[in-house]
């Protein structure tokens, strides 16, 4: 019990830590509806082409935009939550201190995103959604479940999209400097998420690499959910099974890397 109101208070901490951010979180309202504007009208064009692309219609496609927008900065998807911190404590040997605390390195992350994920989510993502439902055709369903189903994905989604960037963020216990990493965690989020083009426009064996590959649980699969393109249960067994895995890998990653910490310049 006394783990769980430690880590609900991190979650809580990480929350209101984003929330004094406020001209931030205004502009990033009115970057993410920009730019849902011009994807929109791109892809309208592009369907207007290409009938069905990947299996979606037009306000289908509409939809897999607006959800892009709230999730942008809720998933991190080109990065910008915790791993930069994290990086920069391994960087200057700060890490050595939160190795001491009695809590668990990785939990604490989490938990810290989590918070991060929740207000961005309720925040910067909310909006923008609104205004694309309002303002464009969309395939949003009226019924509770869906939405409740819908839900389970996202949270599901902001725990693989942690796991994600904390392998990212321990890659610094070896490199000089994580801005590379860093740098490739953009490009694959953004390609490989669906954030340019929905997964299932992707051709032939392209197509069944990327949505093989973890960043599909962040975007791709609650989108088909909420549109009824997929099951719950087969979209749930797909992100928890890469959380599971990428957990694991950074539970192994953390402890070959803290065996020695070796801080930068001495």
């Amino acid at each position: 019990m006394g783990s769980a109101r430690l880590y609900a208070a991190v979650v809580s901490g990480g929350f209101r830590r984003y929330a004094t951010y406020r001209a931030a979180t205004a502009a990033g309202v009115f970057t993410n509806t920009v730019f849902g504007l011009i994807l929109v009208y791109t892809y309208l064009a592009l369907w207007d082409v290409k009938p069905h692309l990947g299996g979606y219609d037009q306000a289908q496609a509409v939809t897999f935009v607006w959800l892009g927008q709230a999730l942008f900065a809720t998933l991190a998807i080109q990065g910008g939550g915790f791993e930069v911190e994290l990086i920069e404590r391994i960087r200057d040997g700060g890490v050595a201190i939160d190795l001491y605390r009695p809590v668990d390195l990785q939990l604490w992350w989490l938990a810290n995103d989590l918070g991060r994920a929740v207000f961005q989510l309720l925040g910067r993502g909310v909006v923008p959604f609104v205004f694309g439902w309002f303002f464009f055709p969309t395939a949003l369903p009226g019924d509770p479940a869906v939405w409740s189903a819908f839900a389970v994905a996202v949270a599901l989604a902001m725990v693989v999209s942690f796991a994600i960037r904390y392998l990212v963020a321990l890659s610094a216990f070896w490199l000089l400097d994580g801005t590379g990493a860093l740098q490739v965690l953009m490009v694959t989020g953004v390609f490989c998420s669906g954030m340019t083009l929905p997964l299932n426009a992707f051709p032939g064996p392209l197509g069944d690499v990327v949505r093989a590959l973890p960043w599909a649980a962040q975007l791709q699969m609650p989108a088909d959910l909420l549109m009824g393109e997929a099951d719950p249960l087969p979209v749930f067994a797909f992100q928890a099974v890469w959380a599971l895995v990428l957990l694991g890998a950074g539970r192994l990653l953390q402890s070959a890397a803290t065996r020695r910490v070796v801080v930068q310049g001495g």
